[in-house]
């Protein structure tokens, strides 16, 4: 296929909003460190994905609950999403998670299919998105035991917000 015509293909297909993830680490808890990883993470996340900020819905960053020297959404208003809506936030304590990290999860609108999203993992943090042929299985039995006794009618709305 031409790279042409690969571009009128993507063009012909809806916007969706999909979700872009990220994460890296600093060594420090720095106003300096925290804003030069999370530049180098978004840097090569826009590149990664072509992606333009007008089509950033919004954009949520976490650390973990150590890194407080500043806020890393910064960095996305330095290389110039001043519009779009970002929020930050601490990760979870979890045991043996990985220290000093940050991430983002960008809500983008585009016409990539989601098997043509770049993610970008960098620094230890790449250790965080195992092969998902890694990942372990779910046995058969648990889930056919799970939705035998799930009531699948429970998830109908009723716009009129009444029990029937």
């Amino acid at each position: 296929m031409s790279p042409q015509s690969t571009e009128d293909n993507e063009k012909s297909r809806p916007v969706m909003c999909r979700g872009v993830r990220g994460a890296t680490t600093v060594t420090e808890n720095t106003k300096e460190a925290i804003l030069e990883a999370t530049r180098e993470m978004m840097f090569i996340i826009i590149r990664a994905n072509d992606m333009r900020a007008a089509d950033v819905a919004s954009a949520y960053f976490t650390t973990t609950v150590y890194l407080d020297a500043t806020y890393p959404a910064l960095a996305a208003r330095q290389l110039g999403w001043y519009d779009a809506a970002l929020l930050c936030g601490h990760e979870m304590q979890v045991p043996d998670g990985l220290p000093m990290c940050i991430r983002v999860l960008i809500h983008w609108n585009t016409t990539r299919r989601d098997t043509e999203i770049v993610h970008v993992y960098l620094r230890d943090a790449a250790s965080l998105r195992p092969d998902r042929k890694s990942l372990p299985e779910i046995p058969e039995d648990e889930m056919a035991a799970i939705l035998e006794d799930f009531d699948m009618q429970s998830l109908h709305f009723d716009p009129d917000g009444l029990k029937k």
